[in-house]
Parts: C-alpha cells; sequence; structure tokens
C-alpha cells in the first residue's frame, strides 16, 4: 500500500515537470494538456493553466482556470484582475465589474482599477454604436495571423502574416503552433481590398518573427520589428528589437538595429512621421509605467537617433500600450488593455498638441472596438479610410486585416451651437453672441445671420456661458456645460424685447455672490393687488415689463424670495418711473440669501436693535416690540425654522438674580412671537444669565474686572438661534405663470 502511495507521488511529479516544461517553452497547448492529467492541482497550476489558455485565446477555459485560482487563499491581486479582463472579454461585465472593484480593494493605487470604478457604466457606452465606423472584412486574410498593416506606397499596404510560404522548412512558434511572422505586401484597391498578397523583401523575412514595418511619406526609408538573433535575456527570453533600412538605388539596404535595442526587453511595432523626424514605438523597458508602454524618439539629419522619451501617464498605464500610429495631422492612435475598454486590447485615439503635451484620450468604440482585441489602426492622410487588425469571433484566421471607413471625424472639443430667439420664438438675426469662460473672460463673439444661428468650437470638460446682446432688446444668456459624451451642446439665448420700461432683479447667494437658481419670487403689485410667482433659472434673474405706467408714474411692489436652505425674505420696491429704461431692483435693494444652517444667530444677518426692558422688569415694551417684530416677520416667511431666543446679562448683580430675570425676560420674548407665528412651538426662550459673557468683564466674588460701561452692554444681548429646520416644509411653486428661460429653449 505504502509502495502504491510512492508511486503515485513520483508519477504525480513527473507529470509537474512535463507540464511545467511545456510552459517555460511557451508550449502552451501541450501544457494545458499535460496540467490536465494533474489530478490534484495546486493554485500555481492554476495560474499557469489560465495563463496558457488565455495566451492561445481559449477564454472559455481561462475563464474556469482563472475562477478556481481566485476562490484560493493564495490568489494575487494579478490575478484578479486577469480575471476581470477574461470576464470582459466573454463579455460578462457585470461580474468583471465587481472584480475589479475586488482588485480595486487590494491595489487603489492602480490607475487602472480606478478608471473602471468611476466608469462602471463604461461597456453601455462604448458598445453603441453611432456610426462613425463602416467596416469591410478583406479576403486576403489567410487562416493564421495577418495584422499591422502599414501604407507603403499610394496603392500598397505592407503588414505580418503567419501564413504558410513557399520554403522547404517550415518553423512553428511554439506559442500558439503558428508558422513564424513574415512581412508581407499587397496591392491596395480603390474599395480598400487588397490583393496579390506576396514577400516584401526576402532579405527581411529569416527564420524567426519579423514585422509589422512602418515607412515614412516618401517611401525610402523604413523600421520594422524583429526577433533579436542575437542573444537572449538573463531569463532566456528572445526579445524584440527594432531595425532600420533605407531605399537606395532601388535597393534597400541591409537592416541595422536602433541604438536603444536590448537583450534584456523588447522594442516593436514603430511608427513613423511622414518626414520620418520622429518614430513612435512601443516597448517594456526599465522606468515605463508598467508593461508594455509607448515612447518617442528623435530621428536626426545624419539618421542618428535622440533618447526615447516615454509619453508619460495619459497614454501609458500599467497595463499595455501598444500598436502606435502617428498620423500626419498629429493625432495618435494606439491599443491599450490599460485604459478603460470593452475586452482585451481597444483601439484609443489621443491628441498631441503642439507643445507635445497629451490632449484627451478617447476610446474609439463599437463597432472598431469589440470585446476581442482590436488594434494597429493606421488611417490615411484624408482621415476617411484606413485599416485595422483584430481577432474578433467571425474572422478567417487568428488575427486577422478589416478595412474601414471613418464617416465622423475624431473630435477631441465640443461644439457650442444655437439660436438666438426672441421670447416669443422669432429667429434673431445681427444678435451678438460672447461666449465666456469660467472666469468671466471673452472666449469669442459671433455675430449671427439670418438664421440667427451661432457656433463655437470649445475645449472638452469645461464649462461656459453665452450673452446675446442685440438693439432694442433686452440682454439674453444662457450657459453650457461640455462635461458630457456628446460632441455638440444646444444653447440657445432668448432676447426680450425692450418695452422702454421694465423691472430687472437678480438674486444671489449672499456669501459667494453666485446667480440663484430655484428661487421663488412672489411678486405682489402694491397699488392694484395683482400677485405674480416666478421661479429664477440657472442665471438668477427674471425680467417684467411694464407695459401698464408711463414715465413718471409710481410704482409699489412686495418681493418675497424663498429657496429651500435659504432664509426667507421680503422686501418693498418704491420708485419714480423717471426714466426710460430698465430698473435693477437688485442695485438698490439686497437681494442676497442667507443660507440658513442650524446654530446660526439671526440678529447676525438681520438688522435688530438692542432690545430693552425696564429696570428688574420682563414686560415687552413698545421699542423692544418693534424688534421681536423683525423675528416674527422672519419666521412667518421661513415656516420650517424653529428658533431659540437666548436672554443675556452682563456680570452685575448676582449670578442668580441675572439667571432669572434673563430667563424671564426671554419667555417673556418669547411669548410675544409665539402670538404672531404659525406653529407657536417653533420658537422657545431661555435664559444664560452671565453664564456665557463674550468678553472679559467679570465680576463675580473677589474677581471683579473693571470694564466700562459700552463692554458690559455688549454682554446684555438677546440671540436669535436656529435649532432646528423641518425638512418636510418645501417652498413649492405650481404658478403656471412661472417664468423659466430654460423651459423656453
Amino acid at each position: 500500500m505504502l509502495l502504491g502511495i510512492s508511486f503515485g507521488i513520483t508519477a504525480q511529479t513527473g507529470k509537474v515537470k512535463k507540464a511545467d516544461k511545456s510552459y517555460e517553452m511557451y508550449s502552451y497547448k501541450k501544457s494545458l494538456e499535460k496540467f490536465s492529467e494533474i489530478t490534484d492541482k495546486t493554485p500555481e497550476m492554476y495560474r499557469k493553466m489560465a495563463e496558457a489558455a488565455f495566451n492561445i485565446g481559449d477564454y472559455d477555459s481561462a475563464e474556469e482556470f482563472y475562477a478556481e485560482l481566485v476562490a484560493t487563499s493564495e490568489k494575487k491581486p494579478a490575478d484578479v484582475l486577469k480575471y476581470a479582463e477574461v470576464l470582459q472579454i466573454n463579455k460578462k461585465y457585470d461580474l468583471a465589474n465587481k472584480k475589479i472593484e475586488e482588485y480595486y480593494a487590494m491595489k487603489s493605487d492602480d490607475s487602472r482599477a480606478k478608471e473602471y470604478v468611476s466608469n462602471k457604466d463604461y461597456y453601455k457606452k462604448l458598445s453603441k454604436d453611432v456610426g462613425r465606423f463602416k467596416i469591410d472584412t478583406l479576403s486576403i486574410n489567410s487562416q493564421q495571423e495577418d495584422f499591422g498593416p502599414a501604407f507603403y506606397t499610394d496603392s500598397q499596404v505592407v503588414f505580418a502574416s503567419s501564413r504558410e510560404g513557399v520554403t522547404p522548412i517550415r518553423r512553428k512558434w511554439n506559442w500558439n503552433g503558428l508558422p513564424f511572422l513574415n512581412l508581407y505586401v499587397a496591392n491596395k484597391g480603390e474599395d480598400l481590398q487588397l490583393s496579390n498578397p506576396r514577400q516584401f523583401k526576402k532579405k527581411f523575412n529569416k527564420k524567426y518573427h519579423e514585422g509589422p514595418a512602418t515607412f515614412n511619406e516618401a517611401g525610402d526609408f523604413m523600421v520594422f520589428t524583429r526577433n533579436n538573433y542575437d542573444g537572449k535575456s538573463q531569463d532566456g527570453v528572445v526579445k524584440l528589437q527594432l531595425f532600420t533600412s533605407k531605399l537606395e538605388d532601388e535597393k534597400w539596404t541591409k537592416p541595422v538595429g536602433v541604438p536603444f535595442n536590448s537583450n534584456d526587453y523588447s522594442v516593436g511595432h514603430a511608427s513613423l512621421t511622414p518626414d520620418g523626424k520622429k518614430m513612435y514605438f512601443a516597448g517594456d523597458m526599465e522606468g515605463g509605467k508598467g508593461g508594455v508602454d509607448i515612447y518617442v524618439v528623435d530621428i536626426k539629419e545624419d539618421g542618428t537617433f535622440g533618447t526615447p522619451v516615454n509619453l508619460g501617464t495619459k497614454i501609458n498605464t500599467e497595463g499595455n500600450e501598444m500598436f502606435p500610429f502617428i498620423h500626419p495631422n498629429g493625432i495618435l492612435f494606439f491599443a491599450s488593455n490599460g485604459h478603460v475598454g470593452l475586452g482585451g486590447l481597444d483601439v484609443f485615439v489621443a491628441q498631441i498638441k503642439e507643445d507635445g503635451t497629451i490632449g484627451k484620450v478617447l476610446n474609439v468604440g463599437a463597432p472598431l472596438n469589440t470585446n476581442k482585441d482590436d488594434f494597429a489602426l493606421i488611417l490615411d492622410k484624408e482621415m476617411k479610410k484606413g485599416y485595422f487588425s483584430s481577432n474578433r469571433d467571425g474572422g478567417k484566421g487568428d488575427d486577422d486585416i478589416y478595412a474601414f471607413e471613418l464617416l465622423k471625424p475624431f473630435t477631441f472639443g465640443k461644439t457650442i451651437k444655437g439660436v438666438a430667439k426672441s421670447k416669443k420664438g422669432e429667429i434673431l438675426a445681427n444678435t451678438s453672441v460672447t461666449l465666456y469662460d469660467e472666469q468671466g473672460n471673452v472666449v469669442d463673439t459671433v455675430t449671427t445671420g439670418e438664421d440667427g444661428a451661432y457656433s463655437f468650437n470649445v475645449d472638452a470638460d469645461k464649462k461656459f456661458k453665452l450673452k446675446g446682446t442685440k438693439d432694442k432688446y433686452f440682454d439674453g444668456s444662457n450657459k453650457a456645460d461640455t462635461h458630457t459624451d456628446e460632441e455638440v451642446v444646444y444653447a440657445d439665448v432668448i432676447l426680450e424685447k425692450d418695452p422702454r420700461l421694465s423691472l430687472y432683479c437678480l438674486v444671489t447667494d449672499k456669501e459667494t455672490k453666485e446667480p440663484l437658481e430655484g428661487v421663488k419670487i412672489t411678486l405682489v403689485n402694491n397699488l392694484t393687488g395683482e400677485k405674480e410667482e416666478i421661479t429664477t433659472p440657472a442665471t438668477g434673474d427674471f425680467m417684467r415689463p411694464l407695459p401698464n405706467n408711463k414715465l413718471n408714474d409710481r410704482i409699489s411692489y412686495n418681493l418675497t424670495l424663498e429657496k429651500d436652505g435659504y432664509i426667507a425674505k421680503t422686501v418693498t420696491y418704491n420708485k419714480l418711473l423717471d426714466r426710460e429704461g430698465q430698473y435693477k431692483i437688485h442695485e438698490e435693494l439686497d437681494l442676497g440669501l442667507d443660507k440658513m444652517d442650524v446654530g446660526m444667530d439671526l440678529s447676525k444677518f438681520i438688522e435688530i436693535n438692542p432690545i430693552y426692558f425696564d429696570l428688574n422688569k420682563a414686560k415687552i415694551r413698545p421699542d423692544a416690540a418693534k424688534e421681536l417684530d423683525k423675528i416674527v416677520k422672519v419666521m412667518n416667511e421661513n415656516p420650517g425654522m424653529y428658533v431659540e431666543l437666548g436672554s443675556h446679562t452682563d456680570c452685575r448683580a448676582s449670578k442668580r438674580y441675572n439667571m432669572a430675570l434673563s430667563d424671564r425676560r426671554a419667555k417673556a420674548s418669547a411669548e410675544y412671537i409665539k402670538k404672531r407665528i404659525t406653529n407657536p412651538e417653533r420658537i422657545t426662550g431661555k435664559g444664560y444669565g452671565e453664564s456665557r459673557l463674550i468678553n472679559h468683564c467679570e465680576c463675580e466674588g473677589k474677581k471683579v474686572v473693571p470694564c466700562t460701561e459700552e463692554e458690559h452692554q455688549a454682554n446684555r444681548r438677546t440671540e436669535f438661534r436656529i435649532v432646528k429646520i423641518d425638512p418636510s416644509i418645501k417652498i413649492k411653486n405650481n404658478s403656471p405663470q412661472s417664468f423659466d428661460r430654460a423651459s423656453e429653449k
């Protein structure tokens, strides 16, 4: 029996060694077969099986093995993230999100996790076809790998392929069992179809991998990717390197390696600018963000190279960024599995500004991007047609090349469009429309034509203000916010015709001075009794014509201002109309609203004079009643406000006497208010005597601080502190006459 156990362990150990050896030799299919024969699998075996299945494109098996792995106590953060990646490829986005959240809990500093956690509905947006691409399959694709197209001449495309050649020796790569890559060239038709594929140049196609390639616009300088034939890294891996060649006397020169090739890291996937003075490429050299990063390097007049520069964290993540393509107009396409995408590699486009800085990075979206690997996009000079590579479902081989037409251009900024109109909807020509940034600086000004339309090209993720001006009209305004996925933001400006006489009012937050939206204004004409309710738009203002008034008339209006979270107020506006034009109420009356906060003292915001009582008395005098009536008014205007009336004395007389006297006066004052407000329980009175002096004037026992009468007077005060705000009391505006410009657009 013991012999049987020992024999079983020995056999099991032998199988593990064979499986590990196949895995280390990149023979992933064979390693999976050998690992599957092992009965008692360790977490490390599941990790290798998952990685092997992933590398040969068996994503269902990879998902199964990663699920087993992450269920163990030996899981690593990278295992959880890789499991999430496989789930995305298998379109199980909700479960993938949960695993990304789990990874984020382990590695909260990972930029990939941060992006995904803050964009949980990413797959819904990215899966939406917005009509940007028309995609066609190509008959040129083989049953092996075809990818990495590059424009060579106006009528030719060079690409990498592992299709079977005509050589007598057919070497195959352990990783996927396919032949090694070679460079091929094909003819490009008007319909983007490729034909007559043949080896590009035999001198470039050796026994291991060659491709993809890139060319300058003149077609006499190329850079291509090739396996390092001369050495291996310390871990025994043959890395990728970049080689250059020039076309001289109609012949390509012997390939020369770039100076930053190395045995210890890979560089490849180059893309030359049209003039051949810069080269973008991918590499996993030391000092990068993580995985494979994209770099740029200058190529000098004498053909030598400068020092490669990492494109930084706007492009590069802890994942892999590769297959860059720099377009003649300065935008950069690249593939990434680190930025938010649909699964595998997605194609992204980035704006490279004139100063070399990186602007916005955009996922190009469906249908070009799928849940599988989509990469190596190239686009013609006219930005109309191009090619890309993908291993998406329905393809002919392992990787295929697809053609596409770009039906909508890529826009890194946004467009603000609108129409200048009158309040009645009439189109207003010859209207000056000015665009302001958040700081109030003028961005641009245009004058509308007969169609009243205007348009501004602006940066994304910013806020703007618009102002329309026209003779015999009051200025119109609106806001535009480009924090949106939409490429066009619509914002009309509505102008009110000048009736010669009008009222204008601007309501603001008293502290910030910012306009307040949603303030209910009850406007009462004191001379006619007419009542109107208005709700302020985002601009915090309203305008009312005075068609029934003429010069030298007197007007009188009460304005009650109410907004949740703010102290309501009522003001009276009396005016002699002694000129034509607009009368701005807020320039003559304080229409700033104070935020209503628990603990605030109303006497700090309302002009209340000291409340006096006769000596040793608590009876409310007429002059005190006048001040208390101000509190009555505020509390009736704010039915959800609960107030404690606190009465304080100075230190003279005994503590006991001061406490009793202040309490009687506080309760008497509160009783006065109770009789005059709705829900009398909203006011309470309490005396504090000399217990809360606001200065140094103490005079109890032996500690007597000499103070002036003014200093003692400061301690004799009445405070009205908000102790509660009833959230169930809401100010509602059901008036059909509410003026909201936003609703009229």
